[in-house]
């Protein structure tokens, strides 16, 4: 019974510590995917917005004929 309970213990200990061991390694890692997926996100973003204002597009469009009626009421 003593060894039993011996051998149970070892490997509940064993258990914890490669959970320990595991979390410790995976853990940073989970936090490094998030921020490289956060960032490859950002850049997405700001290529859509930045291609959205380019000359030309209909929304540069509206926002240079929105700055000109402006210019002119204000003259």
């Amino acid at each position: 019974m003593g060894k039993a309970l011996a051998y149970l213990l070892a490997v509940i200990g064993a258990v914890v510590v490669v959970g320990w061991v595991v979390h410790a390694i995976i853990g940073p890692l989970f936090y490094l995917v998030l921020v490289a997926l956060a960032v490859v996100g950002g850049v997405y973003l700001y290529g859509k917005a930045k291609k959205s204002l380019a000359p030309g597009t209909r929304t540069q469009r509206r926002i240079e004929a929105a700055q000109k009626t402006y210019r002119m009421r204000n003259r």
